[in-house]
């Protein structure tokens, strides 16, 4: 069984940071690929980024936020990282830590509860 748990929430001015973090309660948080997900009001969740197992070598990023999120594993705390700069309005939504044994870039059967992101302009 793997329980995720996310923090670093919260109200931000546009053109700020937050780092959020997802600790995992899984006996081999290695061997899990990770993802952070988010959904705004009125919309779909959408994937944000996505990290490989192990080292987390591969990572994936959508469009909207190259270049100003990064994300990160920690193994031996069993943390996986979003650092997020530079933020825009559009970031705001509730944003969900996921994990999975399969493929980093497949489903993912482990979520979260979520943590409200609010980016004011």
């Amino acid at each position: 069984q793997v329980q995720l748990v996310e923090s670093g929430g919260g109200l931000v001015q546009a053109g700020g940071s937050l780092r959020l973090s997802c600790a995992a309660s899984a006996r081999t948080f290695s061997i899990l690929a990770m993802g952070w997900f988010r959904q705004a009001p009125g919309k779909e969740r959408e994937s944000v980024a996505l990290i490989d197992r192990l080292s987390g070598a591969n990572t994936y990023y959508a469009d909207s936020v190259k270049g100003r999120f990064t994300i990160s594993r920690d193994n031996a705390v069993k943390t996986m990282y979003l650092q997020m700069n530079s933020l825009k309005p559009e970031d705001t939504g509730v944003y969900y830590c996921a994990a999975t044994l399969g493929a980093y870039r497949g489903n993912y059967n482990y979520w979260g509860q979520g943590t409200q992101v609010t980016v004011s302009a």
